[in-house]
């Protein structure tokens, strides 16, 4: 693709009112099962209500800070008398030993609010970490990493910026985020008049998008990247010049990738070309030495294990 083209992105996650509000809803039912209509009651026991401490959430393994700076705001929903100190910035390496957070105050809040907070961030950590690994394996090339919808229920903004804290890019966030229109979208798009009617091809779905983009419809203003998933290159090559953005090239062999790509070049028109499908830590590297854009990986999140943090006390 010409070097001047402006690489097209969805909507990306960052710190704001609605990353706030999905971890502060996370927190509150992480609380409540933790808590239920109760109180911890071996802290109560043991511990006395007067006591302060102080302790820091340190690593266990290497890896990449993530959510570190979301701390302040899963201590706030404890109601919790602590002082929060962040040693690291969000995209940090660290190694085993390492200190993140420091935190002070109510030893029974210490205690009480221990295994939420590192759930959590172990989590975004873990994802953090596994998105560097296949950063640093497109070293070298113009392939950009994305994430997918394919997340935890309820934590998807927050691990799409675990993602981000790792070096990746964020596809979309939702379905509200543009139109990527799939091999379902086919099968069904087809006449109503009938259940038996033959499927949308991938030129006509095409056009209805680029059609939709940007208009307006019901008070809401339609996305603006329009995408298209394929599993052949013939497919590719009727919706190269239909208005598209981005073209999602699914399970294709590295030959079809390089195929593809060869084509999209020759037709010179300004359309992103993302491989997806099986996308590990292995191959990746290869996926991306065939010259497309985009390289999407449900990997990120759903293979993503937590990071090994724990509390050691001062």
């Amino acid at each position: 693709m010409d070097s001047s083209h402006t690489p097209l992105d969805y909507t990306p996650v960052e710190i704001d009112d609605r990353l706030e509000n999905d971890l502060r809803q996370l927190v509150r039912l992480a609380i409540a099962e933790d808590l239920d209509v109760a109180v911890d009651w071996t802290t109560i026991a043991m511990i006395d209500a007067e006591r302060r401490g102080a302790c820091e959430i340190v690593s266990r393994a290497h890896g990449i800070a993530a959510g570190i700076a979301l701390t302040p705001w899963i201590i706030d929903e404890f109601d919790a008398e602590l002082t929060t100190e962040l040693l690291v910035d969000e995209g940090d390496a660290f190694t085993p030993g390492t200190p993140l957070v420091r935190l002070s105050g109510s030893a029974r809040d210490l205690l009480t609010s221990e295994r939420v907070t590192l759930n959590l961030l172990s989590r975004l950590c873990g994802i953090a970490t596994i998105t560097r690994c296949y950063v640093d394996k497109l070293a070298g090339t113009n392939a950009r990493l994305y994430d997918t919808r394919k997340t935890t229920p309820g934590m998807r903004r927050l691990e799409k910026y675990a993602v981000r804290c790792g070096g990746g890019h964020n596809h979309r966030t939702g379905l509200f985020d543009g139109f990527l229109i799939k091999d379902n979208h086919l099968a069904l798009g087809g006449s109503s008049e009938s259940q038996d009617s033959a499927q949308l091809s991938p030129i006509e779905a095409a056009g209805r998008a680029v059609a939709m983009r940007g208009g307006m419809m019901n008070q809401l203003v339609a996305p603006s990247i329009v995408e298209i998933e394929v599993d052949r290159l013939d497919q590719m090559e009727t919706v190269l010049s239909s208005g598209i953005d981005i073209i999602l090239l699914d399970n294709f062999s590295l030959e079809d990738l390089r195929s593809a790509v060869s084509k999209r070049d020759a037709a010179a028109v300004p359309v992103e070309l993302e491989a997806s499908g099986n996308i590990t830590i292995d191959t990746i590297a290869d996926v991306a030495g065939t010259g497309v854009d985009r390289i999407s990986s449900g990997a990120l999140t759903h293979q993503a294990t937590s990071l090994d943090l724990g509390m050691d006390w001062s």
